[in-house]
């Protein structure tokens, strides 16, 4: 590596942390604005709020990356514009495309991390986040607002609205059985508005409701109050690990809800978009910088002002494809491949585009 190399990879992952820092103490400063009335008023430790705002930041790191390294390469590269350096690096006959390997391969390096980072350590701390919103700040039950679908058994699937930890009692059940000679032929269908669970008889007992029995022919239908249902297998601690979230599962977790949601017949759409986003997001830390290299490199009128105001249109530009994308794919227009990754290759192929436009 020469000496070049290093200067300009020390002087990009300095301005990067930097700006990966900055822009998180924005946010944590603005979060604790919005909250602090409510840490007070349900008197919370001072280690409490401490431990709170240090898994309230792996999100923004998270969601900041790309904008720091995209704000780093071009600062970077516009210093060294407007010092004459990258004209002094252009006459010892190094081309742009030479210039920007490190550049690159930093980034690249970034984007691996923030993969482990983005589908590992992200996920955990919201959950911890969550847990000490509910249990300091009076957030009530762990309402989930996204179904929970298991396989019960080999022949049963299970769906739940949503699970309220403190009555043990399921919201909106549904019960599927399924024929053992036939997986894809449904037997019986249990739906209920509720379904409590005693600890003592170790029984679930469903609560106004109605059971369906189907066969080839037809189906027949009643009607109940209260129905035990004492084949149940699983118990309301079971269901602690199937309520999370997506956003607060890894991408190991991710893959068996995609899986246990194609089994049960459900679409796994939303799962497939967050789990491909894990992936693409950070993948974005390359992507810009392979597209506003280019664009800084050529010393332009108004200095590093202009480069801080290029870093700001396209990360606007960046996040309203990366919205609209969203958008389409969640109304089944776009796969979820395709929906993750759409932003990153629109801006690949630009930076395809104009990078022989650039003078060497």
């Amino acid at each position: 590596m020469k000496i070049i190399d290093k200067y300009l990879i020390k002087q990009f992952l300095q301005t990067v942390v930097f700006g990966i820092i900055s822009f998180t103490m924005i946010f944590v400063v603005i979060n604790m604005v919005e909250n602090i009335g409510n840490f007070l008023d349900q008197s919370v430790p001072f280690p409490i709020i401490l431990h709170y705002y240090l898994v309230f930041s792996p999100e923004i790191i998270k969601l900041m990356t790309p904008v720091a390294v995209l704000f780093a390469a071009l600062f970077t590269v516009g210093k060294a514009a407007n010092l004459s350096e990258l004209t002094a690096i252009k006459a010892g006959g190094v081309s742009l495309y030479r210039f920007m390997v490190p550049f690159l391969i930093t980034a690249f390096a970034i984007s691996l991390f923030s993969i482990y980072f983005s589908g590992y350590v992200v996920p955990m701390a919201n959950e911890t986040k969550e847990k000490i919103e509910v249990k300091y700040l009076d957030s009530g039950y762990n309402y989930l607002g996204s179904n929970i679908f298991f396989q019960d058994s080999k022949t049963r699937i299970v769906s739940i609205s949503y699970f309220d930890n403190s009555r043990n009692q399921a919201i909106k059940v549904s019960i599927e059985e399924f024929s053992k000679d036939d997986p894809t032929n449904i037997i019986s269908r249990i739906d209920a508005q509720n379904m409590t669970y005693d600890t003592v008889a170790h029984i679930w007992t469903a609560h106004n409701g109605i059971q369906r029995t189907l066969t080839s022919d037809n189906q027949n239908a009643s009607f109940f109050t209260t129905l035990q249902l004492n084949y149940l297998n699983f118990k309301p601690e079971d269901l602690s690990s199937k309520q999370q979230k997506p956003e607060n599962m890894n991408l190991s977790e991710l893959n068996k809800l995609i899986d246990s949601q194609k089994r049960a017949g459900n679409d796994p759409t939303s799962t497939l978009i967050e789990f491909y986003s894990r992936i693409s997001f950070p993948m974005a830390s390359i992507i810009v910088v392979f597209f506003g290299l280019p664009i800084s490199a050529n010393k332009r009128r108004g200095g590093l002002a202009v480069q801080v105001g290029v870093n700001i249109l396209v990360t606007f530009i960046y996040l309203v494809f990366m919205q609209i994308s969203l958008a389409f794919g969640k109304n089944g227009a776009l796969s979820p491949l395709l929906t993750a990754w759409s932003a990153n290759l629109i801006f690949l192929a630009a930076a395809l585009i104009n990078l022989p436009r650039v003078p060497q």
